[in-house]
């Protein structure tokens, strides 16, 4: 699976708006610096977010952005699904996204990307950003524990 830049902007902008949930807005500069976002490129990411209903913006000298969802009714699934259109690793294994695959009756390794995007499905469905936000960032020795190389990972 793989995530696009703009999916990542989104749950970056999003994550901050759960921090500060029932809180004060956030300007969109604050919230382009604080992520790392280039400004004019989150316009356009919470414009989407308004159109879907997860934020709502506040006009005024104090206004700015807040979630307009509780964060418990909002998941990375929908999230990813609504950026990037689907979770699935190959075409063949997709149910929005489905292309027909010429080996599709002698294929062995897709079951492995079908039980990769049931896995995958599951996860990011069950995950709310607030259930999220309230983990623990990911070390990087927890990225590299088990692996020697990882090139390719």
């Amino acid at each position: 699976m793989y995530v696009s830049k703009k999916t990542d902007y989104a749950l970056r902008a999003l994550f901050t708006l759960v921090e500060h949930y029932n809180g004060t807005p956030i300007p969109i500069r604050e919230l382009a610096r604080r992520n790392d976002i280039p400004k004019r490129f989150l316009e356009q990411i919470m414009l989407a977010l308004k159109a879907q209903g997860w934020v709502k913006s506040l006009a005024g000298i104090r206004g700015g952005y807040v979630l307009a969802k509780n964060p418990a009714k909002i998941t990375m699934g929908e999230v990813v699904r609504h950026f990037d259109g689907i979770l699935a690793p190959i075409e063949c294994v997709s149910l929005s996204g489905y292309k027909r695959c010429s080996q599709e009756p002698v294929c062995r390794f897709r079951r492995v990307f079908l039980d990769i995007r049931n896995y995958v499905t599951a996860v990011m469905d069950r995950s709310t950003l607030s259930e999220v936000a309230r983990g623990e960032p990911v070390s990087k020795h927890e990225v590299w524990a088990g692996f020697i190389e990882g090139e390719g990972i």
